[in-house]
């Protein structure tokens, strides 16, 4: 059962709002609102960063959060999730809801690519808050053996868009689509939560992150799920898949899960 939010259908209205509401972040390019910009984020890394040079725990915190291993325990746990039955999706849609999901990935992917060419090109790529203001608190200088072990994130020479935002902004957008109530809190709570190393740790402005990662995620959203593309891609998938997903549901332990089985 595809999630009813999915269907074949083009949607103008939304399609069309989408691209305005990011045509309103090239606001990041105009000479005067640039200056709010920047103001902004040299606020928000003074509030974000500074704590870090005094408090005990925010900073161990923070390094934690902005390692890489870390990362990936992020990803399961947006997956977790999404695939839990009965949570957002029910255990009929957990399988399409993913697979709609994947095609809007693919499209922002895709929309990044060449957009990074455009950045480069337009010149508008910049390095890291820690790397540019003065006095800012180096997570991986306060703690250089976490650093070795574990390749914490602090710092990048090309920062702009925020890739890492970008993808926890089009999964919670994608995610609201369908969560009420406590799990439409739960969804962006998340997403605010694992932005926020990034953030602290200076790797990332604000406004990579709501000007870039924002910009990415709407324009894959947009082309992904106010288009048939998402509903068909799902469509394809769950058929093309499903001679694979009955040898696994015989399995004792992955044909429990609601992702595999459908029911």
């Amino acid at each position: 059962m595809t999630p009813a939010f999915l269907n074949d259908q083009w949607r103008i209205r939304p399609l069309v709002a989408s691209h305005l509401v990011a045509l309103l972040l090239a606001s990041w390019l105009w000479a005067p609102s640039r200056a709010l910009w920047d103001q902004f984020d040299l606020q928000l890394f003074a509030l974000l960063n500074e704590p870090v040079h005094s408090a005990r725990l925010w900073a161990p915190t923070w390094a934690i959060g902005s390692m890489r291993p870390v990362d990936m325990g992020v990803g399961v746990l947006m997956l977790a999730v999404m695939l839990k039955a009965d949570l957002v999706f029910s255990s009929a849609q957990v399988r399409k809801a993913l697979y709609a999901f994947l095609a809007a990935l693919i499209v922002m992917l895709l929309f990044r690519v060449g957009f990074a060419e455009l950045v480069k090109l337009m010149g508008w790529q910049r390095p890291s808050a820690s790397l540019v203001v003065e006095g800012a608190a180096r997570l991986t200088e306060l703690f250089p053996d976490w650093e070795e072990r574990w390749d914490m994130k602090d710092s990048a020479t090309r920062s702009f868009p925020g890739d890492h935002a970008s993808v926890l902004l089009i999964w919670a957008m994608f995610m609201s689509f369908f969560a009420r109530n406590w799990r439409l809190l739960l969804v962006w709570s998340m997403a605010v939560i694992f932005m926020l190393p990034r953030l602290v740790a200076g790797a990332h402005c604000g406004s990579d992150a709501l000007v870039g990662g924002l910009f990415l995620a709407l324009l894959g959203l947009a082309w992904s799920c106010y288009t048939p593309l998402a509903y068909k891609t799902s469509e394809w998938l769950e058929y093309v898949t499903q001679p694979l997903l009955k040898s696994l549901a015989t399995l004792p332990m992955l044909g429990r899960l609601n992702v595999i089985s459908g029911r």
